[in-house]
């Protein structure tokens, strides 16, 4: 659905809330494409397109949010009544700030590309073709995923906010396998052209290649070097700690108070709709413009992101950072971006005596909220370095490790990359950390 359309359905919708005190209504719009293979076979080839829309009244302090893909004149009369009749059945909360006014925003340039919106499945099939012809050269086997998307959104509410973004995004995962070692490699970008397939199937291959006959090796503490998939998988735990509704709750590292030190005086963090590898968009789902916003600051925890909710309740600036509503998260950081260091990661290598280059992470879960630790385990290009060289693959093992202190005595890379999974898309370097613990090791 283009903007215009969506705008036009938003504000007749709006119209129809009037006995709202205060009424906000938002359009989502989406176009995606997928196409999974393995074994050389592109095995699944699925597209969803579909319009969603929310409307959130508030009467009498009062919030009700109903939401439907139905957008016939009686379908949409209901979904105002249902958001009403919610409305006076829930409990009041005294402090419900007014719906934001909004204002002007610019979208970056870059966060929309034709070529993507377009793409098709004969594309997508080419470029897992591409991804074949590694692994057939090799000798090896392949399994991942092409996707492409457009998506758009438009907010108005009785406040007089009114904003509208279109975005689009590509991407790529693949896992070569070896006969007893695998590789992993992904490419993520807003024009599907940056999405270089052979570049990124020949990455993965030679992870496999290298890390035959993987070696065990101790458990223990560890020098690693997380490439950007690893630390990214990491990081975004972290994310929600940035929440004024886990500051506020008691939840994040940082609920102790702002402006402390948290990390190493090397760490520097934002949150950044800009950022050219990760562009997105420029106000949130309250239609409130989202500042470009430093979260740590040389190793201090500057702020936390706010919504509407969050500002009044602490009696902050609103950074624009609200999710659509109803959430049980609260305001997040939408495009984190963490800061590149000053040595390419081929040096980190070569100054590391003996350690671990660890390529990803899986099963990620969380020990201790508050302190931020993790359990987790490699996955897919796990290197041992020995006298400043990769020696070949290690067998993976599992870690408990706090991100905190890993990031308390660190070194970053000077290459960001865009990183992502199915709930987080972060820009970080390569790190690297001593005495990364491992608990134990594995057969594989």
């Amino acid at each position: 659905m283009l903007e215009a359309q969506r705008e036009a359905l938003a504000a007749g919708v709006l119209d129809a809330a009037g006995a709202a005190d205060q009424a906000e209504v938002s359009v989502f719009s989406s176009d995606a494409s997928l196409t999974r293979f393995t074994h050389e076979v592109s095995n699944q080839n699925v597209s969803a397109s579909d319009v969603v829309l929310s409307v959130r009244a508030v009467v009498g302090g009062r919030t009700g949010v109903a939401a439907t893909n139905r957008l016939d004149d009686a379908s949409l009369k209901d979904l105002v009544e249902r958001a009403m009749a919610m409305a006076r059945l829930a409990p009041s909360d005294p402090q419900q700030p007014p719906l934001p006014t909004g204002a002007p925003t610019t979208p970056p340039a870059a966060a929309y590309d034709e070529a993507t919106a377009d793409a098709g499945a004969a594309l997508r099939a080419q470029m897992c073709e591409t991804i074949f012809t590694q692994a057939e050269r090799e000798k090896q086997w392949c399994a991942g995923y092409v996707s492409t998307a457009r998506s758009g959104f438009t907010v108005v509410n009785t406040s007089g906010a009114r904003a509208s973004f279109d975005g689009t995004d590509a991407g790529l995962n693949v896992k070569m396998n070896a006969s007893d070692s695998t590789g992993f490699a992904e490419s993520h970008s807003p024009a599907v052209a940056a999405v270089d397939a052979a570049a990124t199937a020949h990455t993965a291959s030679a992870k496999a290649r290298v890390s035959a006959a993987p070696q065990a090796v101790e458990a223990g503490a560890w020098t690693v070097i997380l490439e950007p998939s690893a630390f990214g998988e990491l990081f975004a735990y972290l994310g929600s700690h940035f929440s004024a509704q886990s500051f506020e709750e008691g939840s994040s590292f940082c609920s102790d108070g702002l402006d402390r030190s948290y990390f190493g005086e090397n760490v520097s963090v934002y949150d950044d709709y800009a950022h050219p590898l990760n562009p997105g968009m420029p106000f949130d789902y309250e239609g409130q413009p989202t500042l470009r916003l430093p979260l740590v600051d040389g190793g201090v925890v500057r702020n936390v992101v706010t919504d509407s909710y969050y500002a009044a309740k602490l009696n902050r600036p609103n950074t624009g950072h609200a999710l659509p509503a109803p959430n049980a998260q609260g305001p997040q950081a939408r495009n984190l971006v963490v800061a590149a260091g000053s040595k390419p990661l081929a040096q980190l290598v070569e100054e590391t005596k003996r350690g671990l280059l660890i390529t990803r992470f899986w099963y990620i879960r969380t020990v201790d909220q508050k302190k931020a630790i993790v359990t987790g385990m490699t996955r897919d290009g796990t290197f041992l370095i020995e006298n400043g060289r990769i020696a070949g693959g290690v067998r993976n093992l599992r870690f408990n490790q706090s991100i905190l202190d890993a990031l308390r005595g660190c070194e970053l890379s000077n290459e960001q990359k865009r990183t992502g999974g199915y709930h987080y898309s972060i820009v970080t370097p390569a790190l690297k950390v001593d005495n990364f613990h491992f608990s134990s090791t594995t057969q594989f």
